[in-house]
């Protein structure tokens, strides 16, 4: 019997999905997964090398090839390249899809490798001109010219893991794909656990080359199930290739906008003192702070993208299901929020709590998860809206959109760093106790990071609204007013537990009196709000108590008709 259920639910998650809420479901599994893995690597990090100037430089020779990656394949990928395949496969092309996949491929490994041996080859002139280690010894500085060297190696194994998950995207098999990334993190893990002691630091550089390779290896057979094979022609006027081009060029400038941003970014913490501690509490930080944008936002947005894809001609359709989905993803997303400001420090210990974290660099990450706190529902509600741009084949508003909002997290870095911080820091720290508000350091980038994707989001919601007019007092405004009142609410319920128990009936030094503390003020607001969604009548409430009820038959979910999620009589 056991075996039997087991054979029945892994066979489900293998199946492709036909349904916004199973993909929505799949991804969010294995995006948990892919957390839990990080956060373990995360921790194995800290806990052998601390918050040190080392791990700060790992952290900066990762910067250059991921936005080498990041520029060449996800704006080839993310956007362009389903779309133009499941066109060809729609019409029964398969073979011409095939070859224009193969040659993409082709063409990408040749792009994305010339740019790898130029940057492997000049790598110092290049971390030089971008300022990255500008807080660096010349010893650190060739430690992270080494360990750039070795990550770009394993960047040419992740770029056809990428293409393969691409791939089986295309046919609806979210799973594969994405446990297979979730093991990326595996790789890593490996790396550190066997290698450290041997090989410091280079540990993790080496672990993202077995990352990558069972990114690529887990994935194979799947890919090789499902048909598809390699014939690769070197030409652009292969049947697609001219297609996916055109359409990928304002992905891709946005992404180098992007990009270029979070490089301008990382090389300013290099003008605050212990840069490369610095560096270890941005990212730290970070990681932290997209682990429910990601869970929530990306999950839902590339869910519900299918959908907004095939209503862009019937915008009353389109409507409903943005602002449904847009309100679905606000009611997750605000409590959980408020769960990571509220409980900051001790989420920051229970994460990254280890011998050689020692209790500043606690508090300095804490500070700076809180500042980035504040915007996480704006990044991910951001995921959804840029799809619905992307469903009305609009994809130059959020270029501009996200440039400009590039341009004012740069600017108010600079300023906070370079004049906030100078004329302040003294000041804020003999009034400590006053002014714990007040962002100083690297909190402060954390802060303009905030302001801009707040920003960012008003003005795409703006735009959106001119094209398709999404502002209605009763559908749009009235359920996100119920939800941000609950979500104050919840605020207290989770910080008043924390401040009466601790210390007073937990010893929270004790790790399990910390999981209990944690656990107890976070249950004890996310009931409230629950409560309160469900006494303010808020109709994402009605829908997510109907959907844990039908969870017992995961028949119905994983197997049930396109549009579950989008709960449109909520909106009549």
């Amino acid at each position: 019997m056991p075996k039997s259920f087991f054979q029945k639910g892994l066979s489900i998650l293998l199946q492709r999905q036909t349904s916004i809420l199973s993909a929505a479901l799949i991804l969010m599994v294995t995006v948990v997964l892919s957390q839990v893995l990080g956060l373990v690597r995360q921790r194995l990090l800290v806990s052998i090398f601390g918050a040190s100037d080392t791990l700060g430089v790992y952290f900066a020779s990762t910067k250059l090839p991921d936005f080498i990656f990041q520029l060449v394949i996800v704006g080839a990928l993310s956007t362009a390249f389903i779309p133009i395949f499941n066109d060809l496969m729609g019409k029964g092309q398969k073979e011409d899809a095939n070859r224009m996949a193969s040659t993409l491929l082709l063409l990408v490994f040749i792009v994305f490798g010339s740019l790898s041996v130029v940057l492997f080859i000049f790598a110092p002139l290049f971390l030089s001109l971008l300022n990255i280690g500008s807080g660096f010894s010349a010893e650190q500085m060739q430690l992270m010219v080494n360990l750039m060297r070795v990550i770009l190696l394993g960047q040419m194994f992740f770029l056809l893991a990428t293409f393969f998950s691409t791939i089986l995207q295309s046919y609806n098999h979210f799973f594969i794909s994405g446990i297979a990334a979730a093991l990326y993190n595996l790789g890593i893990i490996i790396g550190i656990v066997f290698l450290s002691s041997r090989f410091g630091i280079y540990a993790p550089a080496i672990g993202v080359i077995f990352g990558a390779l069972i990114f690529v290896l887990v994935q194979l057979p799947t890919v090789r199930q499902i048909g598809f094979s390699f014939k690769p022609r070197l030409s652009l006027k292969t049947l697609g290739v001219l297609e996916v081009s055109r359409l990928m060029g304002p992905r891709i400038l946005s992404i180098l906008v992007l990009q270029l941003g979070t490089l301008i970014t990382l090389s300013l913490i290099s003008f605050l003192p212990s840069s490369g501690r610095n560096y270890v509490i941005y990212d730290f930080a970070l990681t932290l702070s997209f682990a429910p944008t990601v869970l929530f936002g990306q999950t839902i947005a590339q869910a519900a993208f299918p959908v907004l894809s095939r209503e862009k001609e019937r915008l009353e359709d389109f409507r409903s299901t943005f602002i449904t989905s847009f309100n679905q993803m606000l009611y997750l997303i605000l409590p959980v929020s408020v769960l990571v400001l509220v409980l900051r420090i001790p989420i920051v210990r229970l994460v990254y709590g280890a011998a050689r974290f020692d209790w500043d660099a606690t508090v300095l990450t804490g500070r700076t998860l809180a500042f980035f706190s504040l915007s996480i529902f704006a990044q991910a509600l951001s995921h959804l809206v840029y799809r619905a741009f992307y469903a009305l084949h609009d994809s130059k508003t959020p270029f501009a959109v996200g440039s400009f909002s590039t341009i004012i997290m740069v600017v108010l870095s600079a300023l906070f760093v370079l004049v906030w911080d100078s004329s302040l820091r003294e000041f804020a720290t003999s009034y400590a106790d006053k002014l714990r508000l007040i962002p100083v350091g690297v909190e402060s980038i954390a802060f303009a990071y905030s302001i801009a994707s707040v920003f960012n989001l008003i003005v795409l919601l703006l735009f959106l609204h001119r094209k398709i007019g999404i502002f209605s007092t009763k559908i749009f405004f009235l359920p996100q007013i119920k939800i941000v009142m609950a979500t104050i609410f919840t605020a207290f319920a989770i910080y008043i537990p924390i401040k009466l128990l601790d210390q007073l009936v937990f010893d929270t030094t004790r790790t399990v009196n910390l999981i209990l503390l944690t656990g107890i003020s976070s249950f004890a607001g996310l009931s409230l709000y629950l409560f309160l969604t469900w006494l303010f009548d808020v109709k994402e409430a009605s829908m997510f108590l109907l959907l844990f009820r039908k969870i017992g038959n995961w028949r119905e979910i994983l197997g049930g008709k396109e549009k579950v999620l989008e709960t449109r009589t909520t909106l009549n």
